[in-house]
């Protein structure tokens, strides 16, 4: 039911309050649809099956957006002070304190952050308990330009490097002009022991293609070159969450693909929205790619005998 300015939502075994449900944060245009926070919430409520297994046990960073997507927009580490009791919380250290973050477990969580307009969450690597030691590797793939071509090339280069090392991996829509190629891990290496590794990867992958790849962190060392970034394998750092929505027009979503969808020619980082990521979740698209983490230690062996 609604009084026009609070709608209460049932999630799970809670109903959350869902505040000025008719405000605007994507607006339309140009043919470009509209959405409001309604629409934000009834999607993560729809999505939560799908993207709870992603999130749990992870702390979060929110992307929010208050006034809309073209508004001001703020990251948030802390969670709310508004925030209700049964939002899950974790205390992580940080260079001189601790920050305690949010944690999104459940479905009614998932509704009241979409209340507070958090329109992208970005999660951890590693989880609770385990802070310092990620079971996650991500790969981004930034191209120079808003061009999906490259994005797909480099994806299929980096999958052949990824298997001759005998590691599973998934592809992810960004929902903004990219692939996150995402590597289940043990979670037994700490963050820099990751981070080495990607790093070793994506500069095997660039020598191998000097013209199309590079791993400069600088934009104007990369040219017209698709860039390997590999910066969000550290400690404390985030990627933007599976079937999160992305504050651009018309609301696209991050979206895990299957290795066969890069086939498809009208595949582009924005290809799903909140109108149909739905649909493309009950696909099942990942399997159980993340449920097969491997250790490093013998994929670091195959790589350097690549280098």
């Amino acid at each position: 039911m609604s009084d026009g300015t609070v709608r209460h939502v049932r999630a799970g075994r809670r109903t959350v309050e869902v505040h000025r449900p008719a405000k605007v944060l994507f607006p339309g245009g140009d043919g470009v649809k509209e959405y409001t926070k309604a629409d934000l919430v009834d999607y993560y409520r729809s999505v939560a099956p799908f993207m709870l297994p992603h999130l749990r046990g992870r702390p979060l960073m929110l992307e929010r957006w208050p006034d809309g997507t073209d508004g001001p927009r703020f990251m948030q580490k802390n969670v709310s002070d508004s925030s209700p009791e049964w939002v899950h919380r974790v205390e992580v250290p940080k260079e001189g304190g601790t920050v305690v973050h949010p944690v999104c477990d459940d479905t009614a969580t998932l509704v009241h952050l979409a209340d507070q307009a958090s329109v992208t969450l970005h999660r951890w690597l590693s989880r609770v308990g385990r802070v310092e030691y990620p079971d996650r590797l991500v790969f981004d793939l930034d191209p120079a330009v808003d061009d999906f071509a490259p994005v797909r090339e480099a994806a299929l280069y980096l999958r052949e490097l990824l298997d001759t090392l005998r590691l599973p991996s998934a592809p992810m829509t960004t929902g903004s002009r990219g692939l996150h190629i995402v590597v289940p891990l043990s979670g037994h290496q700490g963050f820099d022991e990751v981070r080495e590794f990607a790093r070793g990867v994506a500069e095997v992958l660039a020598a191998a293609h000097p013209d199309r790849l590079t791993t400069a962190a600088r934009k104007k060392e990369r040219g017209e070159r698709l860039y390997l970034d590999v910066q969000r394998n550290a400690y404390a750092q985030t990627a933007v969450a599976p079937f999160s929505v992305r504050a651009m027009p018309g609301a696209p979503v991050a979206v895990p693909i299957g290795w066969d969808q890069l086939d498809d020619p009208e595949l582009t980082a924005r290809r799903w929205t909140i109108a149909d990521a739905v649909e493309q979740a009950r696909g099942d698209p990942w399997g159980d790619v993340p449920s097969r983490g491997r250790a490093l230690g013998p994929a670091r062996r195959r790589l350097d005998s690549l280098a």
